[in-house]
């Protein structure tokens, strides 16, 4: 079965996970947008990069699992609309795609991993850890979006969970 683990939001990662293995990670695709140039998610690339990779699956042995976001204490209305936008976008693009959609909450993966009230980069030494051979792609502090990714998809290919 292929999973596919997503960190949404601007600065998130998209990981394919088959097997107990990661068979790739990228960051989240965007595109400038509007007189200031802010980025924003590229649905058409999200949806180029996953259709390119699924397409030897059957929509039964596929699964996406995104991380349930919420609004978070002492972020800005527009920084929230916009991560919600992103959330939506990729929500979206699976329905889309017919493909299986399941959501888990931050807390309960970071739970399982022991990332509880961690660092941020925390998610990114336990997946190297659990995944030695990928060391290298999550070799920069800015990695640990990827690193989140990964442990997504690894949490639900271990537990069968979401929610």
């Amino acid at each position: 079965m292929l999973i596919i683990g997503i960190d949404p939001g601007i600065s998130g990662a998209i990981c394919f996970f088959e097997n107990g293995e990661v068979l790739d990670v990228i960051d989240m695709p965007t595109m400038a947008d509007g007189k200031k140039n802010k980025r924003q998610v590229n649905g058409r690339q999200i949806y180029n990069e996953i259709s390119s990779r699924i397409k030897n699956y059957s929509l039964t042995n596929i699964r996406v699992v995104v991380e349930q976001v919420s609004a978070m204490p002492g972020q800005g209305v527009t920084s929230m609309f916009n991560f919600g936008q992103s959330f939506g976008a990729i929500k979206g693009i699976c329905a889309a795609m017919q493909l299986p959609i399941f959501f888990v909450r931050p807390a309960k993966w970071k739970k399982y991993f022991d990332l509880i009230k961690s660092q941020k980069d925390a998610s990114r030494t336990k997946a190297i850890e659990i995944f030695p051979k990928i060391s290298t792609i999550l070799s920069k502090k800015k990695d640990s979006n990827k690193a989140d990714a990964i442990l997504i998809a690894s949490f639900f290919d271990n537990t069968k969970e979401s929610a």
